[in-house]
């Protein structure tokens, strides 16, 4: 938990900036627009994954370490080639995980969020899940597991592994000629992106295109076909905890619903996107059906709308960082306290981007409970115990964010009554 929190104290800003240089080089370049909302919500998403990452928030279920024990026949002694394999296997592992994700019903939930986005930027490889809190796939390892790949080795790699996945997600990068064959380049993961008939679920591979080519799951990015991104039943929302667990709502809601208990069982291991018969016709969800001519989510705001949400976000990442760099001094209540605060945060401030009412209610409870903590309680100690001016930036935060939440939602509701438009 400390030496990732240690690595994410370097990387969130690092990815930050990287971010904003695309969108920057995508204005001046190509005068492409910068879709504030979409940003926010999918670094936001960031936000909340590393979040849930760090305060260890899920259980697995027979670990890499349990196989580790128990399967082990080789030793690969050489520093150089432990790290090659566990790399590999982690690949491996992570192409079929990808390929059942968006293969079976109840494990799109785990990761629609990725593909929520209307766009394909660095913002969106971002998008990351917090739905999932029992991990069962752990046995994908298994091969590193015979070669003796100790558990540490997987630890280290696991994170480069995951960071290596960023660079491929931007729209400014061509084909790569020779390394299209063998790593998974921008153009192989815009065709995974994709929405178009002829790309959907395909090129699940992480870091090496040629799982796709042997498994038979790769697609070719065509000339013919530009892609278009998102999913096929449009989130609608900028917010990344409803995100996460709107397509398990409507799994729940489907099963409660169906007549007989053939489909309440096995609604949850069809593949992506069933529902029982008539439910189409019965219980109607918004779908794509010509990706080519749709209208992208989007709320309009003033500029000084803009510049708070901006001001929510900043603050928000500073509450992080600050909080990675002092997590050893945390005791586990003041470590679930604190993540629960940033939890509400994002969630009241991209309830405000929606522009819902209810995100209110979210702000209320988010600074009352603050001030609560801050107020009577030593549990956030840590965060003013060097500098206790600290204390007082977090009072006023709390209160300041309370009064000028409810100003500019009314300025902003009297200002635009059309709360969703197209852009």
């Amino acid at each position: 938990m400390e030496s990732y929190a240690k690595i994410l104290l370097i990387a969130a800003p690092v990815f930050l900036v990287l971010v904003l240089s695309e969108k920057l080089y995508g204005y001046l370049k190509f005068r492409h627009e910068f879709r504030t909302m979409d940003t926010i919500s999918s670094l936001s998403s960031g936000y909340t994954n590393v979040l849930k990452d760090v305060l260890g928030l899920s259980v697995t279920i027979l670990g890499y370490e349990w196989f580790y024990r128990h399967v082990a026949i080789f030793e690969i002694r050489s520093t150089f080639w432990v790290y090659v394999t566990a790399f590999i296997a982690l690949d491996f592992s992570g192409y079929w995980v990808h390929r059942l994700s968006h293969g079976i019903n109840f494990l799109w939930n785990r990761h629609v969020i990725h593909h929520s986005s209307e766009e394909f930027n660095l913002a969106c490889a971002l998008r990351q899940s917090i739905s999932v809190f029992i991990n069962i796939f752990s046995f994908f390892l298994i091969p590193a597991a015979i070669l003796g790949v100790k558990p540490e080795v997987i630890a280290v790699v696991a994170p480069l592994h995951l960071f290596a996945q960023f660079w491929y997600h931007t729209v400014y990068i061509g084909k790569l000629g020779l390394l299209e064959k063998v790593i998974v380049t921008p153009s192989h993961h815009r065709v995974h992106h994709a929405i178009n008939k002829e790309y959907i679920d395909k090129n699940h591979g992480q870091i090496f295109i040629f799982w796709d080519k042997w498994f038979g799951t790769f697609q070719e990015e065509l000339p013919s076909a530009p892609p278009v991104y998102g999913v096929t039943r449009p989130m609608s929302t900028w917010n990344p905890m409803k995100i996460n667990f709107k397509h398990l709502a409507l799994l729940i809601q489907d099963a409660w619903r169906a007549e007989n208990w053939w489909d309440k069982l096995r609604i949850w291991f069809m593949p992506t996107g069933w529902r029982p018969e008539g439910f189409e016709e019965k219980y109607p969800v918004k779908k794509i059906e010509d990706p080519y001519h749709f209208e992208k989510y989007s709320t309009r705001f003033s500029v000084a709308g803009r510049v708070f949400i901006w001001v929510q976000f900043l603050f928000t990442l500073f509450m992080l960082i600050w909080f990675f760099g002092n997590i050893a001094s945390f005791s586990a209540q003041g470590l679930l306290s604190y993540g629960l605060m940033v939890f509400m945060t994002v969630y009241a401030y991209t309830d405000f981007m929606d522009k819902n009412r209810s995100f209110l209610v979210f702000e209320f409870l988010k600074n009352a409970f603050g001030l609560a903590v801050l107020l009577s309680t030593d549990l956030w100690q840590p965060v003013y115990a060097s500098y206790p001016v600290m204390q007082g930036v977090y009072i006023g935060y709390f209160v300041l964010s309370g009064i000028l939440s409810v100003i500019f939602y009314r300025a902003e509701s009297r200002e635009y009554e059309g709360l969703v438009v197209t852009k």
